[in-house]
């Protein structure tokens, strides 16, 4: 079975799932931003990283509350459509074609056990359009230790460098993440993670060790073990309506069976090529610096990422690579995008007064700049940015549509290029 059947097998189903909630949704009768503990969410738990559930709550009738254990059910879906306008030098470096495809379906379970209180699971399924297969995502245990002020998760979860990759996507501002973080970071990782805080607050910071033992066959492995460390100052009070996120991060990778490769699509999930790509070349380990900076106001949202990613390759001569976004965003409609304190990342839109019980939904517009440049030593994987004006309307906190215009310019194979990205995307969730 392609993707494009399962589009629309799914498609089906998760309608099925979302459109439901319509007359079950509890929403205020008046348009208006959340409250001030709306915008700021104090807890987290296994699942956290995979979105969670919308904050106003829906149907029960995928939860389940028994003695020795409690499981919600939940789901996303993720289906795009993309077209592009290639100059003469663009089209002798990659062959795009307009497309339309699955982009992501994945089905979560998520629940704590009574007995150990400060217990917490998640399990994560997923179909994976780019290999036609299905794979465990986000998966494994966390307990909670408030002396402590932090928790620990063992399993499969986000390594935790990088706020953007640490956000699951379906929360993310835009329709992709920076064609740099997705070719220097993975995913997902298989591991022991410690997320903690200060007794005030100001400092979150998470320290996370992880090995390929399980995962030396999934398409996001770079690394037969790695470390990574992320420290956030919140310099703000959190009883407040503004965040500021402030943070420096670190990780040491090995190289997986001594050789590294990094690569990425031009920040179109469907694009039949990637823009930048190393090559599989011989390396050591690499060191991987990041500083991130993220100003919310209240409806308006400022962010920046950027990246340094120095390679131990006596071969190569150590190249170093390096890239970063740059991002505003302005909810028209006043909401205010909450932010997950213990966590330290941002969470999804839940609308106001959502379409399906009168209201206008929420819109947000997003402008965002890229840049990725992997050419270092001897390496000539290329340069690229691209600029991304975007309209998101969340219709409701589990129906989402997004509307991308993109130009970009791929420096490679000694052509300039210049491309035009036309992206929709139909998001769902529950």
């Amino acid at each position: 079975m392609n993707a494009v059947q399962w589009g629309a097998i799914t498609t089906g189903i998760c309608l099925g799932i979302a459109f439901p909630c319509r007359a079950q949704e509890t929403q205020p009768a008046t348009a208006g931003p959340p409250t001030k503990d709306e915008s700021r969410i104090s807890t987290l738990d296994a699942a956290e990283a995979e979105g969670g559930e919308p904050r106003r709550g829906l149907t029960r009738w995928n939860e389940y509350e028994g003695p020795y254990f409690t499981v919600r059910v939940g789901g996303g879906f993720l289906y795009d459509y993309v077209a592009y306008s290639q100059d003469a030098e663009s089209k002798e470096q990659l062959t795009l074609r307009p497309t339309s495809g699955l982009r992501d379906f994945r089905l979560l379970f998520k629940g704590r056990f009574p007995a150990v209180p400060a217990l917490s699971y998640t399990l994560g399924y997923m179909y994976d359009a780019a290999i036609n297969d299905w794979r465990f995502r986000q998966t494994g245990l966390m307990l909670d230790v408030p002396k402590l002020h932090g928790n620990i998760f063992v399993g499969r979860t986000k390594e935790g460098f990088s706020t953007n990759k640490l956000m699951v996507g379906y929360d993310g501002w835009t329709s992709e993440r920076s064609a740099i973080n997705d070719a220097l970071l993975p995913i997902l990782a298989d591991g022991v993670k410690w997320t903690g805080r200060t007794p005030g607050g100001r400092l979150v910071y998470n320290l996370g060790w992880f090995k390929d033992t399980r995962s030396e066959n999934e398409s996001f492995n770079k690394n037969d073990k790695q470390f990574a460390a992320r420290a956030v100052w919140l310099p703000l009070p959190e009883t407040g309506p503004s965040v500021l996120h402030l943070a420096l991060e670190a990780r040491y990778g090995e190289a997986d069976d001594g050789q590294l490769r990094y690569r990425s699509r031009p920040e179109s999930f469907l694009a039949q090529e990637y823009a930048i790509d190393t090559g599989v070349f011989p390396a050591h380990h690499s060191n991987t610096l990041g500083v991130e900076a993220y100003y919310r106001p209240g409806p308006l949202m400022f962010g920046m990422e950027y990246f340094l990613n120095q390679v131990s390759s006596r071969e190569t001569g150590d190249p170093l690579f390096h890239g970063g976004e740059l991002f505003a965003a302005w909810l028209l409609t006043g909401e205010t995008r909450p932010y997950n304190q213990r966590g330290a990342f941002f969470q999804g839109i839940v609308p106001a007064r959502s379409v399906f019980s009168g209201g206008p939904g929420a819109w947000e517009l997003v402008m965002k700049g890229s840049y990725a440049d992997l050419d270092s030593g001897t390496i000539e994987g290329g340069t690229f940015w691209r600029v991304t004006p975007m309209v998101n309307w969340y219709m409701s906190g589990n129906v989402r549509f997004e509307f991308a215009y993109g130009y970009g310019q791929l420096q490679r194979f000694g052509l300039r290029g210049g491309t035009q990205f036309f992206q929709v995307r139909l998001q769902l969730q529950l």
